[in-house]
């Protein structure tokens, strides 16, 4: 899910939570949960505003959430080219 959610932040500057649901299919308490440890890792940014009174929390990828998403994706390459005959 994490990986999922760091690549759908490099298609857009930001997304909001309700629409990180909507494209992940997860529920509100899964996707707050690996929001809020990828946030704590500084792999994201959130701003929280309202939106005709109502709370709105818009999350984007921080630098150091997009080179880990690079580094991740460089090993996922490498053991897939191990794994090839």
């Amino acid at each position: 899910m994490r990986l999922a959610v760091a690549v759908l932040l490099t298609r857009w500057d930001r997304l909001s939570f309700s629409r990180l649901r909507e494209l992940t299919g997860e529920t509100d308490g899964s996707l707050g949960a690996h929001l809020r440890r990828m946030e704590d890792a500084g792999y994201l940014t959130v701003d929280k505003e309202f939106v005709q009174r109502k709370p709105v929390s818009w999350y984007a990828l921080a630098p150091a959430g997009r080179a880990a998403l690079t580094d991740h994706l460089a090993a996922l390459e490498d053991l897939i080219g191990r794994a090839s005959p």
